[in-house]
């Protein structure tokens, strides 16, 4: 079993990528990944690099949802949906949204979860932060994605 949390260096855009296209084999439907950091620590960065990994189409047009708040991928090889919650002002706007539902039926990829915590205590999170240059990316999850983790390259 993978010793959680995990910490990744990620000395450019490049190792997000790689970071993003690893974690990408290891996602099932119904999964929550969670992305925090400041402005620009690097969230739709990642995003677009697992959201084109999972698509298998490294071209992909992937906007950033800020202001449409969710963008769905139906394309990709379990549909994702990119939910960016940074002008949500309470955490039942989700139900809005259809993040139970796409939760359920794919990936739900979460930008800003801090803005609706309790939705998101069994996600994959992915804490992006400054780290001289670069960033690092701290890796958190409960056991079951500590065991997945466990047989990955992350």
């Amino acid at each position: 079993m993978a010793k959680l949390p995990l910490l990744v260096a990620l000395p450019d855009e490049a190792a997000s990528a790689a970071l993003a296209r690893r974690l990408a084999p290891l996602l099932r439907a119904g999964d929550v990944v969670a992305l925090s950091g400041l402005i620009g620590a690097g969230k739709t960065t990642f995003a677009r690099a697992l959201i084109r990994a999972l698509a298998g189409d490294a071209a992909l047009e992937v906007p950033s949802p800020t202001f449409t708040l969710v963008q769905p991928y139906p394309e990709a090889r379990i549909p994702v949906a990119h939910f960016d919650l940074y002008r949500l002002g309470d955490g039942a706007e989700l139900d809005e949204l259809g993040f139970d539902d796409a939760a359920a039926g794919g990936i739900a990829l979460v930008e800003w979860p801090e803005r609706a915590p309790a939705r998101f205590a069994t996600a994959l999170s992915v804490a992006l932060a400054p780290d001289g240059d670069g960033r690092v990316a701290t890796i958190t999850g409960d056991e079951e994605w500590a065991a997945r983790l466990a047989g990955a390259r992350v």
